[in-house]
């Protein structure tokens, strides 16, 4: 699979899930079994900014955030190390 294909299957992905999550919230409010959550997470350089409508949706975002973040930071570190690796025979 080239990279193209990848890169369009993650975009249509991303695409599917916020739908699905906007869709969720909006079916929430309209059963209205109770006040409906949600937030945002800005990522600026390796800063996650989490804004939520609650105390507990901005921790939530902000933890998931940092978790995300920290796992991206490990596979570049990954591949770097693997790229200088195979590149080592040059």
């Amino acid at each position: 699979m080239d990279a193209l294909a990848v890169a369009l299957a993650l975009f249509a992905l991303g695409f599917a899930l916020a739908a699905a999550g906007a869709l969720l919230v909006a079916l929430s409010a309209l059963r209205g079994a109770r006040r409906p959550e949600g937030g945002v997470v800005l990522v600026v350089g390796p800063l996650p900014i989490a804004i939520g409508t609650s105390e507990r949706a901005t921790r939530a975002l902000l933890a998931l955030a940092i978790a995300l973040t920290a796992l991206a930071f490990a596979l570049f570190l990954l591949l770097s190390w693997l790229a200088g690796a195979a590149l080592k025979g040059w």
